[in-house]
């Protein structure tokens, strides 16, 4: 089982290059199958790079610390 905390505090290490580009995420759930959904917000939420961020960015950096995921969806 993924841990929710665990999440939530990689999260916040990839924030402050969100925020610096007017963005933010927020972690919405984590399916049992290892897919975590999070909504990309601010600036992010309407950004042509927004997939980019999403898989480059977010998903990369959960899946190094976090094996157990499958994958980041944004929701």
């Amino acid at each position: 089982m993924i841990n929710k905390e665990q999440v939530q505090t990689i999260l916040d290490k990839v924030r402050p290059s969100l925020h610096a580009d007017g963005g933010d995420c927020e972690l919405i759930n984590i399916r049992e199958d290892g897919v975590v959904e999070v909504k990309l917000k601010g600036a992010c939420g309407s950004c042509p790079m927004a997939t980019l961020t999403l898989k480059a960015g977010i998903e990369r950096v959960l899946k190094e610390e976090i094996p157990e995921i499958k994958e980041v969806i944004s929701v």
